[in-house]
């Protein structure tokens, strides 16, 4: 049986055999090969995931209004509201983002205010990229809290370009309940008339430690989310 050499220094050290030697490079390459893998992946993934843009008022011309601004309009079919929530995976970062068209709720107009307004989403029937995501309803605790709902608390004034068609800007201050627990927020809603038709778009800045929700989990190992995210909302109203 043939011995294995041993390498001797001329300082009288051993070091190691060359085979050994060649077997450290195989796992460090194959370890390299992995970790080069797994991030290319990453990163198709993150590419192939591509986020819907956020909510915006219709990209088409408005129409010149039509019939009376006074009055309660109601959210018609059309409307829609989710989340937003930044997902990253081996440094490359890319939107979650959640849609329903499970919107009600009304909005009361009088002399160029807004005087009241509610609204709710059924969270329930969010999903991300058409399919539902079990560990959101998780999170969210979708069984006990099934919707969430934003009253207007405080009326907002509309500019005079309102009533001609302009779009226009305004803060409204609401209270958001989301998970059984409320607090007062105040974000900027864009808004014009088309024909018959009143439009509003906003998004919400959502810290979910404030409303008592966990992250949702099972995203994989080398997968993190934000712990803050944006509730976004396009709401078409009409009167009936």
């Amino acid at each position: 049986m043939k011995a294995e050499s041993v390498d001797i220094s001329r300082d009288g050290t051993h070091s190691l055999p060359k085979r050994h030697h060649h077997w450290w490079r195989r796992v460090l390459g194959g370890v390299l090969a992995v970790v080069v893998i797994v991030v290319a992946a990453a990163a198709i993934f993150v590419k192939l995931q591509a986020s819907p843009p956020p909510l915006t008022l219709p990209q088409r011309a408005a129409v010149a209004p039509a019939g009376p601004l006074d009055g309660t309009w109601h959210v018609v079919a059309g409307s829609v509201a989710g989340f937003r929530v930044q997902e990253t995976a081996a440094g490359f970062s890319n939107d979650v983002v959640g849609r329903t068209n499970a919107v009600a709720g009304t909005a009361v107009i009088s002399d160029n205010r807004i005087t009241a307004a509610r609204f709710r989403i059924d969270l329930a029937t969010i999903t991300v990229n058409g399919k539902t995501e079990p560990q959101f309803e998780s999170s969210l605790d979708t069984a006990p809290y099934p919707y969430a709902t934003i009253n207007l608390i405080d009326s907002a004034r509309l500019s005079s370009g309102f009533t001609s068609g302009a779009t226009v800007s305004v803060p409204a201050t609401s209270r958001l309940t989301l998970h059984g627990v409320s607090h007062t927020v105040t974000f900027a809603v864009s808004l014009r008339r088309d024909g018959s038709e009143v439009q509003a778009t906003g998004a919400i800045p959502v810290v979910f430690s404030r409303w008592d929700i966990e992250g949702p989990h099972n995203i994989g190992a080398l997968g993190s989310l934000a712990n803050h995210g944006v509730a976004e909302f396009l709401l078409l109203l009409q009167r009936p």
